[in-house]
């Protein structure tokens, strides 16, 4: 049993990315299909596909950019904000930038999952799930 499971997909998409896979799966939950859905729209990721069965599972495959040798991650950094033991909410006016903007928060509102941006245009604040950079 996982008592964070956001912590956990995070983690596998950073450790994918250090070791240089393809894709990583995990176990499927609609909040992290809504993440992985972020993620693939901002352009973080390639694709992500649920793969239903008895227990499903979320493949999301991870994007890079460069040649063979000097290929890179285009996520540099994913980290978690809200943990279960300490969970911060934030009103409108202050929702985090992240690296000046070059970074995406993820944010759980009333209105559902969205990034900082949207949040900010929408007017609304919420629990700031993590960072992505």
């Amino acid at each position: 049993m996982l008592s964070d499971p956001i912590a956990d997909m995070f983690t596998r998409i950073r450790n994918g990315l250090m070791v240089g896979k393809e894709s990583v799966d995990m176990p499927a939950t609609n909040l992290k299909k809504a993440i992985a859905d972020i993620l693939k729209r901002e352009g973080y990721i390639e694709e992500f596909a649920v793969n239903e069965g008895p227990k499903p599972t979320l493949s999301v495959t991870l994007k890079y950019y460069g040649r063979r040798r000097q290929r890179r991650a285009v996520i540099s950094g994913i980290e978690r904000i809200s943990k279960p033991g300490r969970r911060v909410y934030v009103p409108k006016s202050e929702i985090p930038y992240v690296r000046s903007g070059m970074g995406i928060a993820i944010l759980s509102t009333p209105k559902g999952l969205m990034t900082g941006q949207q949040a900010r245009r929408e007017g609304i604040g919420g629990e700031v799930l993590g960072y992505v950079w």
